[in-house]
């Protein structure tokens, strides 16, 4: 894919990529981080996300590795991830 949103990152489209986030462990973040992830990229199979909890088990971080064929559908994901509330931190 070739479209100028491409053109901007250093990314090669499609890619695997390490999506990053973290939020509170306490809230429903795991599952709604892998929900919205699912909807856009139905192929995430459990192998490919990582969860790790802080020392003190207030914070989750997860690691979800994705294929994405563009830009536009990372961006897509984040815009997602971040519009539930519940993400303190995205990479």
């Amino acid at each position: 894919m070739n479209n100028e949103n491409n053109q901007d990152s250093p990314l090669e489209f499609p890619c695997h990529f390490p999506l990053k986030v973290m939020g509170a462990t306490d809230s429903p973040f795991k599952e709604t981080m892998i929900t919205i992830v699912r909807n856009h990229i139905p192929a995430l199979k459990d192998e490919h996300i990582h969860e790790r909890k802080s020392s003190s088990n207030k914070y989750t971080s997860l690691t979800l590795t994705v294929y994405v064929s563009s830009r536009e559908q990372l961006d897509n994901i984040y815009r997602e991830l971040h519009a539930t509330g519940h993400v303190l931190m995205a990479l």
